[in-house]
C-alpha cells in the first residue's frame, strides 16, 4: 500500500502571517512529499508494503534508520498540519479542565510550549501529549516521533525544523512560536484526547 501526501486541511493562506503560503508550498508540497516518496520507495515489495504508517514506523525504529526517519517525518508532518487552524479553535471541557489543572490556563500552556520550543537545540518537534493521565510537553529530536510510543498520546505538535519558519521569520524561532501559538487547533487536540489512542495517518 503506497501512502499519499495528505491535503492541507485549510487554504494555503490560512496560517498567514504565522506561516506564509510560500512556506507551505515548500514545506507541504516538497518536504512532506519527499518523505512520503522515500517511504513508499523503501517499502515497495517488502513485508512493510501492506502495513499502516504507524506500523512501519514501529517496525523501522532501531532497525532501519532511513525508513524510520522518512516514515516518522511523514507522520509528524501530517499531524502538524492538523495541529494548526486558520482561526484558533476551542478546547473541549475535558481538555480545558486538564489544561487548567496542569498548566494553570491556556495562556500558561502556550508560554510553556513557546519556552520549550525556543530552548530546543537544533531540529525537532515540541508536543502536547497525555502521559500517565496528565498533560505533558514532550520534545523529540530530528525525525523522531511520538506516533509509536506506548503510554503517550500526542495531542498537538509544533515543527521546530528551520524549513518550517525560516522564509517567514529567519532565525527568530521564538517569533514563529509566538505566531503559531495563535493558530493552534484545540479541536483536533480535544478529538485526540477523547479518542484516547494515537491519531492514525489517513490514507
Amino acid at each position: 500500500m503506497a501512502f499519499d501526501l495528505i491535503d492541507l486541511p485549510y487554504d494555503d493562506t490560512a496560517l498567514e502571517p504565522a506561516v506564509s503560503a510560500k512556506t507551505l508550498s515548500y514545506h507541504h508540497g516538497k518536504h512532506h512529499q519527499a518523505y512520503i516518496d522515500k517511504t513508499n520507495k523503501a517499502i515497495e515489495g517488502t513485508d512493510h508494503a501492506d502495513k499502516s504508517l504507524e506500523e512501519v514506523i514501529a517496525a523501522a525504529r532501531g532497525s532501519d534508520q532511513g525508513l524510520f526517519n522518512n516514515s516518522a517525518q511523514s507522520w509528524n508532518h501530517g499531524f502538524y498540519w492538523h495541529s494548526m487552524a486558520a482561526d484558533e479553535t476551542s478546547a473541549s471541557d475535558e481538555l480545558k479542565s486538564m489544561i487548567d489543572r496542569d498548566f494553570g490556563s491556556v495562556d500558561g500552556l502556550k508560554e510553556k510550549l513557546a519556552e520549550r520550543g525556543a530552548g530546543h537545540f537544533a531540529s525537532g518537534w515540541v508536543w502536547l501529549a497525555v502521559k500517565g493521565g496528565k498533560l505533558t510537553i514532550e520534545e523529540t529530536h530530528d525525525g523522531d516521533t511520538l506516533a509509536d510510543q506506548d503510554g503517550v498520546n500526542p495531542l498537538l505538535v509544533i515543527d521546530l525544523w528551520e524549513h518550517a519558519y525560516y522564509l517567514d521569520h529567519q532565525n527568530a524561532r521564538p517569533a514563529y512560536l509566538d505566531a503559531v501559538n495563535g493558530k493552534l487547533n484545540w479541536s483536533f487536540a480535544s478529538e485526540n484526547l477523547a479518542r484516547g489512542t494515537t491519531w492514525e495517518y489517513p490514507n
